[in-house]
């Protein structure tokens, strides 16, 4: 499956990324998935920030509401439960694999960056170790790339969803 394509950043995106983080964004090159109501949901990054710093994170979940959501179920203690999937499940852990690849294919167009040529992020592709980041990538990606991502968004779909606006 391909990626879906990117919204440009306008300045609008960016005084609202800056409210939802509580912070100025960094490294933004295209808003990967926005809200219902238009405002952005996942950011696509840099792979090296502005300051030289190598940035693995291409994929970051913004909004609030979905941050949240995606925090409580980390709470639980899902990510260590869903490595030991990883382990038990081959078929699994294949279409983990797979979005860790789609990942780091993703980057790569917008730069080589050496520290972290190989490395993905959310613990891809052996572990489970940011479900922000996994979401992120499912949001952007659509259905069906990263498997962790998408059951994570299938177990918040009460708390948040992506075709319900809750900003």
């Amino acid at each position: 499956m391909t990626r879906k394509p990117l919204d440009a950043v306008t300045d609008h995106d960016i005084a609202v990324l800056a409210e939802q983080l509580g912070r100025p964004p960094r490294g933004v090159v295209g808003i990967a998935a926005r809200c219902i109501c238009g405002r952005p949901l996942v950011v696509r990054t840099a792979p090296r920030l502005d300051d030289g710093t190598p940035f693995p994170t291409t994929y970051y979940l913004t909004s609030p509401p979905a941050v949240a959501a995606v925090s409580t179920r980390e709470a639980t203690g899902l990510m260590k439960e869903l490595t030991a999937r990883l382990a038990d499940d081959d078929e699994l852990a294949a279409a983990y694999q797979r979005a860790h690849e789609a990942y780091l294919a993703d980057r790569e167009e917008l730069g080589h960056v050496e520290e972290i040529a190989g490395i993905s992020a959310g613990g891809m592709p052996n572990r489970v170790k940011c479900l922000h980041v996994l979401v992120g990538h499912a949001l952007a990606a659509g259905p069906g790339v990263n498997p962790i991502g998408d059951e994570v968004l299938s177990l918040i779909r009460d708390e948040w969803r992506p075709d319900r606006c809750t900003c």
